[in-house]
């Protein structure tokens, strides 16, 4: 009777570990074929389609960690680690605030490149977790070392021809470096040419279909950089990719393997309230002193949700990989199913 009870369960595995791997391929890669092709002409404003999914993609999946703080068990964790989950995003958002409020907004371009760096990088540390999910999921291992460096060095190389490029982040006042820009380029190409090596080194069984398709996309994510000199066609669609990937992987979070109907439900409130208020404050740099200052909420929150995600999402620490594999077991523990 067990052994006829476990068949349909691995099926049911199967085919949610099809699902997210499609699903977070296409959220990849269709938001930045979307974006090329809604980019507006020159300096034009975004039209609304573009501008709602930038909204989804940015705003709201960074006001959906603030779902992690209604998790009893999650919560219990962060009291218990206080300076990463309380002490350090309260430290981001009053710096933010006060600097902000501070600094005239004609000398803020250092704080918004440091901003665009760090943020763009996260991007990329959230494909090598999506990358690692893939092949840990589907039956090929662990990332090697040098698959992991091949991923890094590709997105260091993004982030660097970004700093150098700042037209792309539209930050005003902020100057073209042709020479980093081409550095940038230099990195991100050794980043995908050995990363594609280092992946065809890997033994016929440790390289599925599903996995290289993943670990692909997360090596050229940053690909649009170097091929368009439209902000939004550059630089649009990996920000809504990013959110994209992010929202479809805490919806399955929130819904777990339990039958917890509000979780969802929840989420999807915290997300769209909290995002309203983000994207609202993201246009208050030009503002008066407190028009500034919520800006300056708006960059704290949104930092504290780089390092609070960094804590929650390493699998390598106890707490997390423990809580996601019981909310995603198909994915974390696909062998058990």
């Amino acid at each position: 009777m067990a052994a006829a009870e476990s068949v349909p369960r691995v099926v049911v595995g199967d085919r949610r570990r099809r699902g997210w791997l499609v699903a977070t391929v296409a959220a990849t890669v269709a938001p930045i074929a979307f974006a090329v092709v809604s980019a507006p002409p020159g300096s034009a404003p975004a039209g609304a389609a573009l501008t709602w999914v930038l909204f989804v993609g940015s705003s709201v999946h960074v006001a959906s960690t603030a779902w992690f703080y209604c998790v009893p068990e999650v919560r219990k964790h962060m009291v218990a680690h206080q300076v990463r989950y309380l002490l350090v995003p309260a430290f981001l958002v009053l710096g933010c605030v006060v600097t902000a409020s501070v600094v005239p907004e004609r000398r803020t371009t250092w704080l918004l490149l440091t901003f665009f760096g760090w943020q763009f990088f996260h991007f990329q540390k959230q494909n090598l977790g999506l990358a690692a999910l893939a092949a840990r999921s589907h039956g090929a291992g662990s990332l090697t070392v040098w698959e992991r460096r091949a991923l890094t060095v590709a997105g260091i190389g993004g982030v660097v021809a970004l700093l150098g490029h700042p037209d792309l982040l539209q930050v005003a006042g902020a100057h073209r470096t042709s020479a980093l820009f081409a550095a940038g380029g230099v990195l991100f190409a050794s980043g995908v040419l050995g990363g594609a090596w280092t992946a065809s080194r890997r033994r016929s069984g440790q390289r599925p279909a599903q996995f290289l398709a993943v670990y692909a996309v997360s090596l050229i994510f940053f690909l649009p950089v170097f091929v368009f000199a439209s902000p939004y066609a550059a630089v649009a669609g990996l920000t809504i990719a990013h959110g994209l990937q992010y929202l479809l992987i805490m919806g399955l979070v929130a819904a777990g393997p339990a039958k917890v109907d509000s979780s969802v439900l929840v989420l999807v409130n915290i997300a769209l309230l909290l995002g309203l208020g983000l994207n609202r404050m993201s246009h208050l740099h030009g503002a008066s002193a407190a028009g500034r200052a919520l800006y300056g909420l708006f960059l704290g929150l949104s930092v504290s949700h780089f390092v609070i995600d960094a804590g929650l999402w390493r699998l390598r620490d106890e707490f997390p990989r423990a809580f996601l594999t019981r909310r995603l077991p198909y994915l974390l523990a696909p062998a058990q199913l």
